[in-house]
C-alpha cells in the first residue's frame, strides 16, 4: 500500500529545469553514478538520471516503493506487468473514484508513454476507448465493481491500483473489500497451478489516508501490507488563516474579496477557489467577471451600455416633444453615462510599493504576500511536503521567488490599470458541468489574462490544475448524509476534513511555490475540523451494495471485509427492503428476481419497476422514467433563471407587447427586473405545460420532458426552451440506451394509473399519509393553512413522528392547490431538510394499491361479516372481505377482497383480489 504524503498523482513531473529550480532546497541532488528506473510499465528501461526520456522519472523518493514491491504481493513496475509476452500478461489496472479523474488521467500517461500511448485507454460510464491493444486501463471504481460481478477472479487483470482510496467513497470500501479476497484467492490458485494461475497484484495510492482501517483491520487484511510513505514532487506552500471565521453565508463574498485583492496586488500564477455548490459558484463566477472582465466583455458591457443610453435618450427626446419641451440636454446626460460606464468597474489599490532594495532585505521582512491587515487576518507559515530541516531554505526559496516575481510585475501607466485591471478569465468547474466545460480549466488562459477556477472538491484530488499557485479556501464542503431511521436525505454544508484542507492547499505547489489563503481561523481548524471525513458507506443507504454481494454469492454480508463496517443496522434494514422488493428470500438467500434485477446498473428499487413494467406492456416509458430517476432532477431552478445565461432572452410571443414597453423604460435597471419578470412567468408557464393534463406525478412531468427532448432532436436549444440541464438529459438519453439493452438481452418477450402503481413497487417504504388520515394532529394546522396554504398539510411516514410537506415545485402540489384538497397518500423519491422537511419526486398513490402491492407491509384482520363471506363446496376455501393495516404503525386500509384457504383449524390468506 501506498501512501503519498499529499497527493497520489503528484508525482507528474514538469520540466527538469524546473525541478532544479523548485525542489534544490527540498531534494539533493542526486550522484551521478547512481541509476534509476525510468520509463513505461511496459518497457522497463534504466538510464541515467542526466537522460531525458519524457517519461515518469522516478527520483531518489520512489526508491522504497520498487524495495517493498519486490518483496511483498504488490506491483512490481520490473516484471513486466501487462506486457503479453512475460510471466504476467494481464493489464494493469487503475481505478479512479471520478470520471473526469479517469479520462485525464488515461490522456496524461498515453502522452508520457509516447510510443506505448496507445496502449493506455479508459472506460467510464458511457464512454471507453478500451481495446484489443489495451494494457494499461483507467476506469472509475463502478466499472471494475460490475466487472466483478461476471468474472470474480478479474482474470483479465496482472494489477490493479486503487488511486485516491482516502475519499473512501461507497464503491472505494466495497471493492477494497471484495479485491482483499481476490488477491488471496489468487495467490492461492497460482502457488496450485502457476501454468494456469497468476497472482493478482494490489496498490492501494492515497494522499491522507487513515491508515489504521487497513493495517490493523485483520478481517480485510490478515497479514498488514506495508506502508510506503512516499514525499511526492511537492513545492512549499505557505498558509495564511484569517484572524476572523466569516459567519454563515458570508464566505462567498469573502472569497470573492480575497481573489480581487490576489490579483490585483500579487505577481501572476492561477487562482483556484473552493466554494460548496453550483449556486455559489455561479454567483462567485459572475461577480468576478464583472468586476474583472476581459476585453471582449468590457467591450460588450460598454456597447450595451451605450444602446440603453440612446434608447433612454430617444424615449426623454419623444417625451419632450410631447409636451413641447426643447430637447437640450444630451451633453449633461452623456456626461452622466460616461461617468457610470467608469465607475463601473471597483477600483483597487495595486500598489506595491515604489521600489524595493533586495540589498536591505532580511529574514523578518514581510512577506509581499500578506495581503490583508493584521486586523483582518493572521498568517501561519507551513510548508507542504518539506522534510525535516527544509523549513528554513523553502521559506528563503519562496520568498526571494515572490520577490522578484513582484518588482518585476509591470505598472500601468497613468493609472490605467484601476479603471481596467488585468483580465480575469473565471471557469467554474462542478460535477454537473458539461464534460467539454470542465475540460476548459486544462488549456491556458486567454493572453494576458490570469486563470481563476471556482470548484466544488472535485478539483481537490485526482485532477491537477496547470498554472495554479493561489487556494482560496472557504473550508467548507457539501455533503450528502442519510439517516437509515427516518428515510431523510440532507445536503449539509458543514467543515471539511484536515486532511482534505490540507489536499485542497497543496494544489498550489504543483508547479511552484504557492500560497493558500485559508478562510477561516487556526483556533476553527484544529478544534472543530475534524481529522478525516466520515465513509460514504456510514452515511448512504446500502441496499444496492448489499444486493450485489449477495448475487456474488456473498451471503454472510455481516462478516464481509469493509475497511469501515457499516451498522448493523443500516444491513439490517437493507435486507428488510430486498426481502419485500422480492430480491431475497426468507433466509436472506438471493432469489432468481434478485439477480435479474442485479443486472441493472440502477438501484434496486428501480430495477423492480424494470421487471414490473416489462410486464405490464409500458417499458419504454418505465426505462425513461428509471433513467431520469437515477440521474436527478434535470430540471433547473428558478435561482438558476438569469437572462444573460440561459438564452438570448427572448420571451414569449404572448408577452412581446410588454417586451415593447420595456425598450420604453428610462431606467435601464427597472427594464432588467422587468425581463427577469417575464422569464420567470415564462419558466412557470413550461412547468405547467410540462405537467400536463393529469398532474398527479412529478415523474410524469420528468417522463414527458424526456419525451421532448428526444422528440425535438437533443440540442442545446431544446433544454434551453424546457429550462433542463444538457448534460443530465444526455446521461438520461445514454442511460435509456444501456437500460433498453440490458432489458432485451435479460427480459426478452401506458397507461398513467399502472405507472404509478409500478412506481409504488420500487417505493413501497417510501408511502406518507396524509396526518388528519394518520391520525397526527398539528394544534396550529388550521391558522397555518390560512397564512401558508397547502403548504401546511403535513405528512406522516412510515418511520418516522416528524410531519413532512409536499415540496411547492411538485406538480402534486400546484393541483391540490387548484382542487382545494391534498391527496390521501403518496409515495416520495427523497427527503430533504431545509426550512422543514420537504418529500420531493412525489406520485399519489390509492390506498386500496397499498393491500395489493404493499402486501408484504400488510397485516389483515379477520373476515368482515358483511359483506357475506362465500365459500367453496368443501367449506376449505372461502372469498371474503378483510380490513387490512398498513406499516409500521398500522394504518387503517380500506376494506379488500382476498382469498383464504383452511390450513389445519387457520385460515390463511392465498391473494390479495383487491
Amino acid at each position: 500500500m501506498v501512501s503519498d504524503e499529499f497527493d497520489s498523482s503528484a508525482s507528474e513531473s514538469d520540466s527538469d529545469e524546473d525541478q532544479a529550480a523548485t525542489d534544490a532546497p527540498a531534494v539533493p541532488e542526486p550522484e551521478k553514478e547512481k541509476e534509476y528506473y525510468t520509463g513505461s510499465m511496459l518497457k522497463p528501461l534504466l538510464v541515467s538520471p542526466s537522460e531525458n526520456t519524457g517519461a515518469f522519472y522516478v527520483t531518489r523518493m520512489k526508491l522504497p516503493i520498487m524495495e517493498a514491491i519486490t518483496e511483498n504481493p504488490v506491483i512490481t513496475t520490473q516484471a513486466g506487468y501487462g506486457d503479453p509476452n512475460s510471466q504476467n500478461p494481464g493489464m494493469i489496472g487503475i481505478t479512479q473514484p471520478r470520471r473526469v479523474a479517469a479520462v485525464s488521467m488515461a490522456h496524461r500517461v498515453a502522452e508520457e508513454l509516447g510510443n506505448y500511448g496507445s496502449t493506455v485507454a479508459h472506460q467510464v460510464r458511457f464512454d471507453t476507448n478500451v481495446s484489443d491493444k489495451t494494457r494499461v486501463k483507467f476506469m472509475t471504481e463502478g466499472v471494475l465493481l460490475r466487472e466483478l460481478a461476471t468474472d470474480f477472479l478479474l482474470t483479465k487483470y496482472s494489477v490493479l491500483i486503487t488511486d485516491e482510496a482516502h475519499e473512501r467513497s461507497l464503491n472505494t470500501d466495497i471493492l477494497l473489500g471484495v479485491l482483499s479476497r481476490v488477491v488471496r484467492l489468487r495467490q492461492k490458485l497460482a502457488s496450485e497451478d502457476p501454468k494456469k494461475h497468476r497472482p493478482l497484484k494490489l496498490v492501494i495510492m492515497s494522499a491522507t489516508l487513515r491508515v489504521d482501517d487497513f493495517v490493523k483491520n485483520t478481517r480485510l487484511f490478515p497479514t498488514p501490507p506495508p506502508v510506503i510513505n512516499v514525499q511526492a514532487r511537492q513545492h512549499p506552500v505557505r498558509i495564511h488563516f484569517n484572524r476572523r471565521t466569516p459567519l454563515p453565508g458570508q464566505h462567498v463574498n469573502e472569497a470573492i474579496r480575497k481573489v480581487a485583492k490576489i490579483h490585483t496586488r500579487l505577481p501572476e500564477g492561477g487562482i483556484l477557489v473552493f466554494l460548496t455548490g453550483q449556486a455559489e459558484i455561479t454567483y462567485a463566477c459572475k461577480q468576478l467577471r464583472e468586476k474583472f472582465p476581459t476585453a471582449e466583455e468590457r467591450a460588450a458591457r460598454e456597447e450595451r451600455k451605450m444602446r440603453e443610453h440612446e434608447q433612454m435618450m430617444k424615449a426623454k427626446h419623444g417625451k419632450k416633444r410631447k409636451h413641447g419641451k426643447p430637447h437640450h440636454a444630451k451633453n449633461e446626460d452623456t456626461r452622466l453615462v460616461a461617468s457610470g460606464l467608469e465607475g463601473d468597474v471597483e477600483d483597487e489599490d495595486v500598489d506595491l510599493g515604489e521600489e524595493f532594495d533586495f540589498a536591505t532585505a532580511d529574514g523578518d521582512l514581510r512577506d509581499d504576500f500578506e495581503i490583508d491587515s493584521e486586523e483582518d487576518s493572521e498568517e501561519e507559515d507551513e510548508l507542504i511536503m518539506g522534510g525535516e530541516g527544509e523549513d528554513d531554505e523553502g521559506r528563503k526559496l519562496l520568498l526571494s521567488e515572490n520577490l522578484f516575481n513582484a518588482a518585476a510585475k509591470p505598472k500601468a501607466e497613468g493609472g490605467d490599470e484601476q479603471n481596467h485591471p488585468e483580465p480575469l478569465y473565471v471557469l467554474p468547474l462542478y460535477s454537473l458541468l458539461p464534460a467539454d466545460q470542465q475540460l476548459k480549466v486544462f488549456a491556458p488562459p486567454p493572453a494576458g489574462s490570469r486563470l481563476c477556477v471556482v470548484a466544488t472538491n472535485v478539483a481537490e484530488t485526482s485532477i491537477t490544475i496547470p498554472g495554479i499557485r493561489y487556494v482560496v479556501d472557504a473550508g467548507l464542503a457539501k455533503e450528502k448524509t442519510y439517516d437509515a431511521q427516518t428515510q431523510v436525505q440532507n445536503f449539509d454544508v458543514r467543515w471539511t476534513s484536515q486532511a482534505s484542507a490540507n489536499q485542497r492547499t497543496g494544489r498550489a505547489g504543483r508547479t511552484g511555490p504557492g500560497h493558500s489563503y485559508r478562510l477561516f481561523s487556526s483556533a476553527v481548524f484544529n478544534d472543530q475540523f475534524p481529522r478525516f471525513s466520515v465513509p460514504e458507506i456510514m452515511r448512504m443507504p446500502i441496499e444496492g451494495v448489499v444486493l450485489q454481494m449477495k448475487a456474488m454469492n456473498l451471503d454472510n454480508v455481516v462478516n464481509f471485509p469493509f475497511p469501515t463496517p457499516p451498522n448493523k443496522s443500516a444491513l439490517t434494514k437493507a435486507e428488510r427492503l430486498l426481502t419485500w422488493l422480492g430480491a431475497l428470500d426468507a433466509k436472506g438467500r438471493v432469489t432468481d428476481l434478485g439477480r435479474l434485477m442485479s443486472v441493472f446498473p440502477v438501484a434496486p428499487r428501480f430495477a423492480k419497476m424494470l421487471i414490473v413494467g416489462q410486464q405490464h406492456e409500458c417499458l419504454p416509458y418505465i426505462i425513461a422514467i428509471v433513467a431520469a430517476l437515477s440521474v436527478g432532477d434535470p430540471f433547473l431552478k428558478e435561482f438558476h433563471l438569469d437572462a444573460d445565461e440561459l438564452d438570448s432572452g427572448e420571451v414569449p410571443d404572448e408577452d412581446q407587447a410588454t417586451a415593447a414597453e420595456n425598450r420604453n423604460l428610462t431606467n435601464a435597471e427597472v427594464a432588467a427586473k422587468e425581463h427577469r419578470r417575464l422569464k420567470r412567468r415564462q419558466y412557470w408557464r413550461t412547468q405547467s405545460k410540462l405537467s400536463g393534463s393529469d398532474p398527479s406525478s412529478d415523474v410524469l412531468k420528468w417522463l414527458t420532458v424526456v419525451g421532448a427532448f428526444e422528440y425535438a432532436g437533443g440540442t442545446k436549444e431544446v433544454c434551453e426552451e424546457y429550462y433542463v440541464r444538457q448534460k443530465a438529459m444526455i446521461e438520461i438519453r445514454k442511460l435509456r440506451a444501456q437500460l433498453t439493452n440490458l432489458v432485451q438481452m435479460y427480459c426478452p418477450g401506458l397507461q398513467q394509473s399502472v405507472i404509478r402503481q409500478i412506481l409504488l413497487t420500487g417505493f413501497m417504504d417510501h408511502v406518507a399519509v396524509r396526518g388528519d388520515i394518520a391520525g397526527y394532529q398539528d394544534p396550529d394546522e388550521e391558522s397555518n393553512k390560512k397564512k401558508r396554504g397547502m403548504h401546511a398539510v403535513p405528512y406522516v411516514t412510515m418511520w418516522s413522528e416528524e410531519p413532512v410537506f409536499v415540496h411547492p415545485e411538485s406538480v402534486v402540489y400546484m393541483a391540490a392547490r387548484n382542487a382545494g384538497s391534498m391527496p390521501q397518500a403518496i409515495v416520495f423519491s427523497e427527503l430533504q431538510r431545509t426550512t422543514r422537511l420537504w418529500a420531493k419526486i412525489v406520485t399519489i398513490v390509492s390506498a386500496k394499491w397499498l393491500a395489493t402491492i404493499g402486501q408484504p407491509l400488510c397485516s389483515f384482520g379477520n373476515p368482515l361479516p358483511y359483506p357475506l363471506p362465500k365459500y367453496n363446496d368443501a367449506r376449505d376455501h372461502m372469498t371474503c372481505y378483510v380490513e387490512p393495516r398498513f406499516g409500521p404503525k398500522s394504518w387503517l386500509l380500506p376494506m379488500v377482497k382476498v382469498e383464504e384457504s383452511r390450513q389445519g383449524t387457520r385460515w390463511s390468506i392465498d391473494r390479495v383480489v383487491g
